[in-house]
């Protein structure tokens, strides 16, 4: 599996957690069905879920007229897999965690989706 396909299983692994309130082996199974996970979609997803918290706390300082708690879960998931990728991760370039959340954004988000993805990240790096 490669980064970009690991990193969209883990955004849909994140949404179904979000959204139907599931463990992560739980959803993995589900969204993978027969498919094996990769190291790279558990550090993804174990990563978001370990530091769920402050990568929250980081998500909501640099939101301009949102509060945390009315955010789609699209962009939640979203916001929340680059957030980690970009403080906690430690090898994915900061730009390339941006780009890749917002291509994901455009595909299952609201039309747009990408555009706020884009600037709640690149706040966070200033």
């Amino acid at each position: 599996m490669n980064r970009r396909t690991a990193r969209e299983k883990a955004f849909q692994i994140l949404f179904q957690m979000d959204i139907n309130d599931t463990e992560p082996k739980e959803a993995i199974d589900y969204v993978l069905d027969e498919e094996a996970p990769d190291n790279f979609l558990n550090q993804l997803v174990y990563g978001v879920t370990e530091n769920r918290q402050e990568i929250d706390k980081k998500i909501e300082n640099n939101l301009e007229n949102w509060k945390f708690d009315r955010l789609p879960s699209v962009e939640k998931a979203l916001l929340r897999i680059s957030t980690y990728e970009m403080f906690y991760g430690g090898e994915t370039p900061q730009g390339v965690a941006i780009n890749e959340a917002v291509e994901l954004a455009n595909i299952y988000g609201e039309e747009k989706s990408g555009k706020f993805i884009n600037g709640v990240l690149s706040k966070m790096i200033k």
